[in-house]
């Protein structure tokens, strides 16, 4: 049995939201604020988050804020920010594909909803690149870390309220 087994879906969601709304809390106030350089983290640090997205992202849907923190640091070109998270979690979900497979999260109702909701996810794509290409990059950054601020609560709650609730 693998570590997952043994940790609660819950427990990784508010950890994660805590991690992420300190990183933002950071990012708007903190030391990272008086830092006008932009960060080059160590090789060391992106396979630390990046295998910490991964996880997270199997286990609670959760591999976004991660990867952000070791990405958004960076201010990488949008496109290229865009495209790295693209890649990354194109290679994680075809990752989980076999486990979830033999879990049985493959199911005939699981594949109509996601075959209805194709279309859908093919057209939000498209609209993303179009906003993508003409918000300004310093906008984009902005809302960036406003978004991540977002689902950093919505994770706390989510982990909290399992937890602490039900």
């Amino acid at each position: 049995m693998g570590l997952a087994a043994y940790v609660s879906d819950a427990w990784v969601k508010l950890l994660i939201g805590i991690i992420t709304f300190v990183f933002v809390m950071n990012q708007w106030f903190g030391l990272a604020r008086k830092a006008a350089e932009t960060i080059r983290p160590s090789a060391a640090s992106g396979v630390f988050w990046g295998v910490l997205a991964g996880f997270t992202s199997m286990l609670a849907h959760a591999g976004g804020p991660p990867m952000s923190v070791h990405l958004l640091p960076q201010k990488l070109p949008k496109m290229v920010f865009i495209g790295t998270v693209t890649i990354f979690f194109a290679v994680v979900n075809a990752v989980k594909v076999v486990p979830f497979f033999l879990l049985g999260e493959f199911t005939a109702a699981a594949l109509m909803t996601a075959l209805v909701l194709m279309p859908l996810a093919i057209a939000t794509n498209l609209l993303g690149i179009w906003v993508v290409k003409r918000v300004p990059e310093a906008l984009f950054y902005q809302i960036a870390y406003f978004l991540m601020f977002l689902v950093s609560l919505a994770l706390i709650w989510q982990g909290a309220s399992t937890i602490f609730w039900r």
